[in-house]
This record gives C-alpha cells, structure tokens and sequence, in this order.
C-alpha cells in the first residue's frame, strides 16, 4: 500500500522547525533572487529540506534559460545538472528513487571544483548519505557553474509557467557561500536512526549566503516576509505568487498527512496534496487516502466539499479498492457519510443522521479509536452526539484507518480540500488541538455521547503521544 504509517513518519526531536512554504504548480509559486558578487564560485553548499507532491518536479533553478536546475525525475530519481546547451557541464542522477510523497527529505548538494578527484567536486547527500549513483558526470576542476553566479537564482519555478513549477514543499533552505561542507552541518541522526533537521544559524554563510525559515512576515527578524533572509546578510527572495495561506507547520520536524497522490485513482491533487479534484464518469469514481494511518486515539479532519452538481461521501477506509468503482463505504470497514446526510457502510445505505450538505460546506470527521465511534459535523455543527459504531482499527484489513474522500457519480467533478491543521481554503477561526497543533476552522473538542471528547491533528507528534 502507497501509505505511510504513524510509525514511519519523521517528527524530530531537539531542534526544531516551525514553518514550512506550500508550493503550488498550477500557479507557478516560487522564490526569486538575483545573487551578487560571489565569496568563490566555486565552492557553494544547498541545503534543501522538502517534502514533494508529485514524483516528477524542479526544485531550484539558475538562470532565465534554466541552465542550471535540480529536479526529481518522473521516475523518482534526483537529479542535479549544469547544462548550458547540448551537453552537461556536470550531472548526476541517482540509482534509488524518491517515489514516497508523504514525508521530508534532505537534499544537500556541495560543490568544491578546485578538488583534483573529479568525484570529490561536487557531492549529492539525501537524508545524510551519499546515494548510489546511476550517472555521473562531474565538472572539471576550477569549473565555475551558474549556481552562485551573479544571475537570477530560483526555488520552484523558472519562467512562472505550470510546466517547470514545483509541487510541494520547502522548509530551512539554506545557502553556504564559500564553504564546501557535509550534510551534517544541517542535519543529524536522532537516537531512532531518523534523519533529523539542526541548527545552520551559527554556520558562516559568505556573500550570497543565506537561511530561509519561511516565517510569516513580520516575524521575528522575518521583517520582508516569507522569502526572509534570517543568516544577517539580508539576502531576501522576492516571493512570487505564494499568500500567507501557503505558510504552514508541516515541517521535517513533524510531518502532518495529506492526501496520497501515489493512490492510482481518477483525478488530481494539488496544494501540496491536500486539495483533490476529480475526474469521473459514471462508472468510474476517484477517490484519495490520508498518507497517515491510525488505529487508536482521537483524531480530527475537516474536508471543504466544492461542486454541489457531484455527490461525494467523506469518511474513513482501511485498505486500497480493488476497483475504480469501490466508493468510501463500500467494504465493512469503509464509513462513508454521502451528500445527503446518510452514512454508507459494507455497499450498503446504513442511517441518516441529518441534513444534507455540499457546495463550500465544511465536513468535520471525529474518529475515536479508544472507543472505536465515528462523529460528523456539518460548519461546526455536530450532527448527533451519539458516534456511530466502527470496527476497531487492529482489527481492520490493513490494521489501520485512512481518512477518506470519493465522488459518487459523472454530476461534476468535485473538489475536497482535506485540512488536518494546515488549511488551503480560507478561516476565520484558526483553532488549534490541545496540543496546540493546527489550524482549524472549527473546534476538534465535542461531547460525545455523554462525555467530553479532544480530537487531535493528524501529524508525527501527536501520533508518537496517542497513536
């Protein structure tokens, strides 16, 4: 199964990331800034922590032309290259492939061309390691590349066009001017063996240098905005197309689910996979997964339901449909709560439990694993306060519950917008967990049947506390 379980995910201990930036490709979000005069072109280190969307996507550009880009491969592969016209200045491209989407990676890339070994002139760590690598072509010595050039240097997309833009996420991007260092100097392994981020602050950047936190504006020493430079050179980046809604907590410190976009269904995700969009006929229904799965504790998901001419059922599953036509609910351990107000379990139309809802409503989804109930509220009015019965999650097919979401039929192709504290759609309330965890329009605490109830924020912390 495409899904990453609670034990799997990456939550970080000792220092700590807060923020992270949400990159969209249909809008060709992305950080631009044109580098001045260089410490030595050639010697550099990037240091990238992301979390991607989809498994063919560039991260980071030099030059208007792109000669100079770092990208996944459809394939999942990294790749990082100079090439200025028909042939590379320096490639490589690793053997493994980075097809997971549900969870951060740390990409650093250091270059030192004045090195006599070819293979010691530029260097490829993912998550602290050196990767095997299926091509290597690696630039001459004293070769000085358009990374670190005086010239237009880019996170996410080169020319704002959909086709060369970024899905996903970026979080401490950081920039080393001069210094040729090891992936250490940006991150550690934690007792469990997890790649984990540290603190570059005290690092000596050089000119160009840099640290991006992705702090809000008016942050801290973040006065310039999400593109603030926090190393005290004040190399900020100019911002393009990213609002203060593509700010968030999931980080490579705790990593928060979203939709799985590996999950072979009809339709596409987008916002950093937590907006999915359908594309059906008939006899063929879409559907998406949370990445995370649970099977104890109290958790909270609101999806926003968009196109009101669709039906759709939001709720929880416990393994892959075997076919394009097994909607939310159909299996015994499938709950789906359908448009118009009824809950479908087993393929079978179960109880009603209030009014309908659709266009721009809010579906909250209260799933309580001690005791083994399923709650749904409507704007932030809960339906009843007497859950329904759920098998207990160990006891399901795969051992776990995914939040759910599928369009029922060929009436429109209809948008669900899964917010498991990090919003793409507009709030007003912006309440978090007890944890303190999230974002939320509405409040994850109910009374539920007969006793007061905190849901949590499906992310890493909360699910190394309760899951």
């Amino acid at each position: 199964m495409a899904t990453v379980l609670g034990a799997n995910t990456l939550s970080g201990d000792g220092y700590q990331v807060d923020n992270s930036l949400r990159f969209n490709k249909a809008s060709a979000d992305n950080l631009i800034r044109t580098f001045g005069t260089a410490t030595n072109r050639r010697k550099w280190t990037l240091s990238i922590w992301t979390k991607r969307s989809s498994t063919a996507q560039a991260m980071f550009y030099s030059t208007a032309s792109a000669a100079s880009y770092y990208q996944f491969q459809s394939g999942g592969q990294i790749e990082i290259n100079d090439v200025p016209g028909s042939s590379f200045n320096y490639r490589l491209v690793t053997n493994t492939t980075y097809a997971i989407v549900a969870t951060w990676l740390h990409i650093v890339i250091a270059f030192d061309s004045t090195q006599g070994t070819a293979a010691n002139r530029i260097k490829l760590y993912v998550n602290g390691a050196q990767p095997a690598l299926g091509t290597a072509t690696y630039p001459s010595q004293n070769f000085q590349p358009r990374v670190n050039n005086a010239e237009a240097q880019k996170f996410g997309s080169y020319d704002g066009s959909a086709d060369y833009s970024y899905d996903g996420y970026f979080s401490e991007l950081t920039f080393i001017d001069g210094q040729q260092l090891a992936p250490t100097s940006f991150g550690e392994e934690n007792a469990d063996g997890d790649w984990i981020p540290s603190d570059p602050s005290d690092l000596t950047f050089g000119n160009n240098g840099f640290y991006l936190e992705c702090k809000a504006a008016g942050t801290g020493t973040n006065a310039s905005g999400m593109g603030a430079d926090t190393s005290g050179n004040t190399n900020h980046f100019a911002v393009n197309n990213l609002t203060a809604i593509d700010q968030t907590t999931d980080t490579p410190s705790n990593n928060f689910a979203t939709w799985n976009s590996l999950i072979s269904s009809n339709g596409a995700t987008s916002e950093g996979n937590l907006k999915y969009t359908t594309s059906n006929s008939s006899s063929n229904y879409g559907y998406r997964l949370s990445t995370l799965g649970v099977n104890k504790g109290k958790w909270y998901a609101e999806t926003k339901y968009t196109n009101s001419s669709a039906q759709g059922l939001i709720g929880i599953r416990s393994k892959l449909a075997t076919a394009v036509v097994h909607y939310i609910g159909y299996y015994a351990d499938d709950y789906g709560f359908y448009t118009d107000g009824s809950i479908f379990q087993n393929n079978v139309d179960r109880t009603d439990i209030g009014a309908s809802w659709g266009d721009d409503d809010i579906i909250g989804l209260y799933l309580d694993l001690d005791n083994n109930k399923l709650y749904f509220s409507k704007n932030g009015a809960l339906y009843t306060e007497t859950g329904y019965d759920i098998t207990a999650g160990a006891s399901t097919t795969t051992g776990n519950y995914f939040f759910g979401a599928t369009e029922w039929n060929s009436g429109g192709d209809a948008t669900f917008e899964l917010n498991v504290g990090n919003p793409t759609f507009s709030i007003s309330s912006a309440v978090a967990d007890d944890n303190g965890y999230g974002k939320f329009e509405y409040s994850p605490n109910i009374t539920g049947d007969g006793a007061a109830k905190s849901f949590y924020a499906l992310n890493a912390k909360n699910l190394e506390e309760f899951g």
